[in-house]
């Protein structure tokens, strides 16, 4: 019996990184609209950002959600992660043979998840700073706060390293996630993997895009704060 049990962690794992990567990259679709919001204009993202805090459900700004969203998410990241570390090449041999693997063949497939490897290991170094700061500021959400830390923080280079690093992370792992436990198959198999990688492009394209424009507005709020009324910069 234990060795039954034994031979079934690997799998378990295996979904437990499937599912908490999963989550992760809903959230990251879901994330990358809320800040599209400030394309709509400052009044639209603070209305979202209201949503956010409770004060819609409460009456009043409850900014320690936003905190406590963070931290739910910095540990489906962490747990992810340290699943996800395993199937990297851990040593220089490793790495090797996986290249000349990837090379000799040819498969794009193959290219995809080392993609996933290399905006992951991004992602470890970056996602945390930013999910720090969310969960020791919450309350510094906001068309003028975010502007203000993206212009006068210097955190604009970050989050466009970071835009780009997460939406080919999120919509290359839901892609795999699609193919590994076969969603969306249907009867033909390949036919069914180009339209899936088609749509997966797309996403990549549509939510990049979003995300430059979102972050451009951001920059573009933060470098005219001199002309806001103090009463709509400050809460």
């Amino acid at each position: 019996m234990s060795k039954l049990h034994h031979s079934r962690v690997p799998a378990y794992l295996d979904f437990t990184q499937s599912l908490t990567g999963l989550l992760l990259a809903l959230f990251i679709v879901g994330h990358i609209i809320f800040e599209g919001s400030i394309l709509l204009g400052p009044d639209a993202m603070e209305k979202m950002t209201l949503f956010f805090e409770g004060y819609y459900l409460f009456g009043e700004r409850h900014p320690i959600i936003v905190t406590f969203l963070a931290i739910v998410i910095s540990i489906l990241f962490v747990v992810h992660a340290a699943l996800a570390v395993r199937k990297i090449p851990s040593t220089w041999q490793q790495y090797r043979t996986f290249r000349n693997h990837m090379r000799r063949f040819g498969h794009e497939d193959t290219s995809l998840w080392m993609v996933q490897v290399v905006t992951g290991f991004a992602m470890f170094f970056l996602g945390s700073v930013h999910i720090y700061m969310m969960m020791v500021n919450p309350e510094k959400i906001g068309p003028y706060l975010s502007a203000q830390r993206v212009v006068e923080g210097w955190m604009w280079p970050l989050y466009l390293v970071l835009l780009f690093c997460v939406v080919l992370h999120a919509f290359i792992g839901l892609y795999r996630l699609a193919l590994k436990w076969g969603w969306f198959e249907g009867k033909n198999y390949r036919r069914s993997r180009k339209i899936m990688k088609r749509i997966m492009r797309a996403a990549i394209a549509v939510y990049i895009l979003i995300g430059l424009a979102s972050l451009g507005t951001y920059v573009s709020i933060g470098l005219n704060l001199e002309n806001t009324p103090v009463e709509k910069a400050e809460r």
